[in-house]
């Protein structure tokens, strides 16, 4: 391109219109960097772009909460697939006592099911092949399957009238992630990025953790979207740590790069993309320039909290002979641990595997062994230091599971299929009533009776306990007002202390 065409080109941009819009970039500077939580167009003496200096971490865009907060971070252990709430949790002996029978249509009442068993003659009952004992002071009941649930029963809030409209797995999933069944959406742990900011300006707000369980190895996929940022800065997006040598994927410099090279690349680099924020007024551009710097100062934080050797035997003793493993569950929940330490805000452990549409019997049994000892552990864990009651955890999965059984029904195996109408969570921590067990199914285990909670109260609820207003909480995109509630949601005061 000629000297003449460059200077021609550079002149269309200084018209009118650009120069009133980058007039206004003082004030667009100051909304952006309020988005972002950082302090974008500050220097540090050294050049860099730094975030806000002090305890607070990195910022997020809520000035202040809507009300006092019961907690200061959420460790949800997502149990993809859907687990059978009436193999875990909701003891109904009826089932067994009436096993075979048709479900009556008086039940059913019509209700959609799914194409794998809308073609089925006939819908046989079937109890639990599985054994239930009471617990805790208030005789609670908690399957053979989860000894050690079962001992930690006083410590956790059992929600059994959860329900939603979702019926198949992805827009399931994708629903109690990001408050839709439709892909886009930023997720639950970027929407609290977005409002809360971090505690911790050397690790993401918002962390996830993978493992695959035993029950069904080759079952449901999950999408790294269900992490994602939707419509908000991609800073808020979550950050997969693997259990590989390199925990962050593309985190380490190349060889034979030093520190001070990488360190002198960045602030180029930063530079140049400030040059083109000037010229752009991209707000992606900053939150790039937030990323580099974020991933720089993850290369020492990151090891440290991914490295447990350190940890006494007792705590390997409590979490199971898994939390060796790097990337099991076990192993997972302690690094949950290991994060809540580090005040990250939002860590998300997914676990896959309770997709058992057969064999579900023997399948059930390797998937709760999976989970069982880890879950109390971190329950256990997190109250000895003091940090449960200002960490909520939540355990469950995206729906759950028929009381009539899938295929061909024998006296020593059945299926289950997907169930949206009535399936069991738990929380505990901060806030949460514990040792109670809230809502009520029918004497059959396939509509509730009692305290329906929606997935939207659900995470209404969540917010409250941060602080958070669903209601209040938006982020205007293409003309409208969106929050993780959508138009519904309420708080269940009832489960709240």
């Amino acid at each position: 391109m000629s000297e003449k065409k460059i200077v021609e080109e550079r002149s269309l941009i200084l018209n009118r219109r650009s120069f009133l819009g980058k007039a206004a970039m003082g004030v667009g500077g100051i909304g952006l960097a309020s988005l972002l939580g950082t302090n974008l167009f500050r220097k540090g003496e050294n050049g860099l772009y730094t975030a806000d200096s002090g305890p607070a971490g990195v910022k997020g865009v809520l000035d202040s909460l809507h009300h006092p907060s019961k907690i200061k971070r959420v460790i949800y252990l997502f149990q993809s697939g859907g687990p059978s709430q009436l193999e875990l949790f909701d003891y109904k002996p009826l089932l067994n006592q009436r096993r075979g029978e048709d479900l009556p249509e008086s039940i059913r009442n019509g209700q959609r099911l799914t194409g794998m068993t809308s073609g089925q003659d006939n819908f046989p009952l079937v109890g639990s092949n599985f054994g239930f004992q009471r617990y805790g002071q208030n005789g609670t009941y908690i399957s053979d399957l989860l000894p050690y649930t079962a001992k930690m029963v006083d410590d956790i809030c059992i929600v059994k009238s959860m329900y939603t409209e979702a019926i198949n797995h992805d827009p399931a999933v994708t629903f109690f992630q990001t408050g839709s069944q439709q892909p886009g959406r930023p997720s639950i742990g970027s929407w609290l990025s977005y409002g809360l900011g971090s505690e911790n300006e050397n690790l993401p707000a918002y962390t996830v953790l993978l493992s695959r369980g035993s029950g069904r190895p080759n079952g449901q996929p999950l999408y790294t979207r269900l992490w994602g940022n939707g419509f908000l800065h991609s800073l808020h997006q979550g950050v997969q740590f693997r259990a590989a040598k390199d925990p962050v994927l593309y985190l380490n410099d190349p060889k034979g790069t030093t520190a001070d090279v990488k360190r002198s690349m960045l602030d180029k680099l930063a530079e140049l993309n400030d040059q083109h924020y000037q010229e752009s007024n991209d707000p992606e551009i900053q939150s790039r320039i937030a990323q580099y710097e974020m991933a720089y100062r993850m290369q020492t934080s990151v090891p440290d909290v991914m490295n447990t050797d350190g940890e006494p035997d007792y705590i390997y003793k409590m979490y199971g002979s898994d939390a060796k493993i790097p990337g099991t569950f076990a192993a997972n929940c302690l690094l949950a641990r290991r994060l809540a330490e580090k005040d990250v805000r939002f860590i998300q452990l997914y676990h896959m595997g309770w997709d058992q549409h057969d064999n579900l019997p023997g399948a059930i049994q390797k998937q709760a062994k999976d989970v069982d000892q880890a879950s109390a552990a971190l329950i256990a864990d997190l109250k000895q230091r003091g940090m449960l009651e200002d960490t909520l955890v939540v355990w469950g999965g995206e729906f759950g599971r028929t009381n009539y059984s899938q295929g061909l029904l024998t006296d020593t195996t059945y299926g289950r299929d997907h169930h949206p109408r009535c399936f069991t969570m738990w929380m505990a921590g901060g806030g949460i009533k514990p040792g109670i067990v809230y809502g009520e199914t029918d004497e059959f285990g396939y509509n509730i009776v009692k305290n329906p909670v929606h997935v939207h109260d659900f995470q209404a609820t969540m917010l409250h306990q941060l602080g958070i207003d669903h209601e209040k909480f938006t982020y205007k995109y293409q003309g409208r007002r969106f929050r993780l509630t959508d138009v519904e949601g309420k708080v269940i005061n009832d489960i709240l202390t």
